[in-house]
């Protein structure tokens, strides 16, 4: 099982267009310990042949172009990816979809409600629905993704709700504390082969919190990418960089006692992955302490282009 990572920033990509704070400006000036990062989204392949994307950023055209193995291939027009599989809403992950608009068939798995919300916004009917099937995957039921042909594609997927929030643009304020949350908003991915070769991988770009039974579930994993988003939970606030916290926005932050890194020390995990990483974070920066940080707890930062295989 091939896993290719096509971008590893949090919405806004590093450097983001608008922002000035430290890390932007070292990866603006080409600072080679501040690698520039583009929008998260990962491909997955049984095989390396036919190609499934984990959400569609906005820099999917970039990203293709950056990456040999999703060239188009033998006839005029054509291409390795098979299917999409998205994990919530969010303009970063969804909006990567109208790159894949000029007359390439595939399929798009999404939970019904994230389904509601593309068909809600006519822009994405410049998806063919003669070319691009739209096929709803049901929370902890594993399904076989396949192409447009229906043709399987070797590999397994689950999705099962995770602590989140709702897209920022979906947000309904009158709606209470979750405004408007419900449990299809934010998903994780198990995905494996269906072979057996080896026991996959668990995607999981957002997540708020890490439950004892999300933590059980995660023990001893051999591959985790996880939600990065954030150093500290007031991180935007303190940069003046936002308003918001990290779990206002339905992210978890790594450090402090109720962080990723506090949380997944005793879960035996062979290989932690963090990704959907903002620009404020210090992270990034591979001179910073909170790398070293990072980096001594077991962890790996993402980066565009990261190759692995299962």
């Amino acid at each position: 099982m091939k896993i290719l990572v096509l971008g590893s920033a949090a919405g806004g990509g590093f450097p983001q267009w608008n922002c000035a704070c430290e890390g932007c400006r070292r990866a603006r000036s080409g600072d080679p310990a501040a690698k520039p990062r583009t929008q998260s989204s990962l491909a997955v392949s049984a095989d390396g042949n036919d190609w499934i994307l984990l959400n569609a950023s906005p820099d999917l055209g970039a990203q293709l172009l950056a990456s040999p193995a999703l060239h188009p291939k033998g006839a005029t027009r054509g291409n390795p990816i098979a299917a999409a599989v998205l994990t919530n809403a969010d303009i970063d992950h969804v909006a990567g979809l109208l790159t894949l608009r000029e007359s390439h068939p595939f399929a798009v798995y999404a939970t019904p409600r994230v389904h509601g919300v593309l068909s809600a916004n006519s822009v994405f009917n410049v998806l063919n629905p003669a070319l691009v099937q739209r096929r709803p995957m049901s929370l902890g039921t594993p399904f076989q993704p396949a192409g447009a042909d229906g043709r399987p594609l070797g590999l397994e997927v689950e999705a099962f709700a995770v602590p989140g929030k709702v897209a920022l643009y979906l947000e309904d304020e009158t709606a209470g504390p979750s405004f408007g949350s419900v449990a299809e908003d934010t998903v994780a991915l198990r995905i494996r082969p269906t072979d057996g070769s080896s026991d996959g991988l668990f995607y999981i770009p957002g997540c708020a919190a890490l439950p004892g039974w999300l933590a059980d579930r995660l023990y001893g994993a051999p591959l985790v990418l996880f939600d990065g988003t954030t150093w500290t939970d007031d991180e935007m606030v303190r940069t003046g960089t936002g308003v918001k916290t990290a779990a206002r926005m339905g992210h978890m932050a790594m450090s402090g006692p109720e962080g990723s890194l506090a949380a997944f020390a005793p879960l035996n995990v062979a290989t932690k992955i963090y990704i959907h990483i903002n620009n404020t974070n210090p992270a990034l920066l591979e001179d910073s302490p909170e790398r070293r940080k990072a980096e001594a707890a077991g962890w790996h930062i993402a980066h565009d282009g990261l190759e692995l295989t299962l």
